[in-house]
């Protein structure tokens, strides 16, 4: 059975979108969403950033964040990938109740449900990337696999 997420208000599954309302702590700042960390990096040291960062919703933060006026950094294409699994990560060790919901998916595959996105998600035509749901994938299997090593191997 395939799990698709969309919305963060959506039960039980919504605490995989970025934006909902799990907040972080990461490069020494408290984040109030994965989306405000993910935005304010495409501008990493401008004071652009830190607007995203203070952002009131993580709606704000990805309006500010797609902003065409502000020219992203120059290695954004390359770093993309790795700034969301570093977020998704911190934000499910932070946060033990959705860290098991997303252990309590075992092996289904996860897929962002989205039609404008065929990157982060499936896409209008069902075949995008799904990107997001794929770091969450690859994030289940790290903290499975902390869970096992903090309390020895099952047999």
């Amino acid at each position: 059975m395939t799990i698709y997420f969309y919305g963060a208000d959506e039960v039980p599954y919504g605490c995989f979108s970025n934006f909902s309302a799990h907040d972080l702590e990461l490069d020494g700042h408290l984040w109030p969403t994965s989306e405000h960390y993910f935005q304010a990096q495409k501008f990493i040291g401008t004071r652009h950033a830190d607007l995203i960062r203070r952002a009131r919703t993580p709606l704000r933060a990805a309006e500010l964040g797609r902003d065409p006026s502000k020219p992203l950094r120059r290695d954004w294409d390359r770093v993309r990938d790795d700034v969301m699994r570093r977020v998704v990560a911190t934000k499910f060790r932070a946060h033990p109740d959705i860290r098991d919901i997303l252990l309590s998916t075992g092996d289904e595959e996860i897929v962002e449900d989205t039609t404008t996105d065929h990157y982060w998600g499936r896409g209008r035509t069902g075949t995008g990337r799904n990107m997001l749901g794929r770091i969450l994938m690859r994030t289940r299997n790290q903290l499975r696999a902390e869970v096992q090593g903090s309390h020895g191997r099952p047999w």
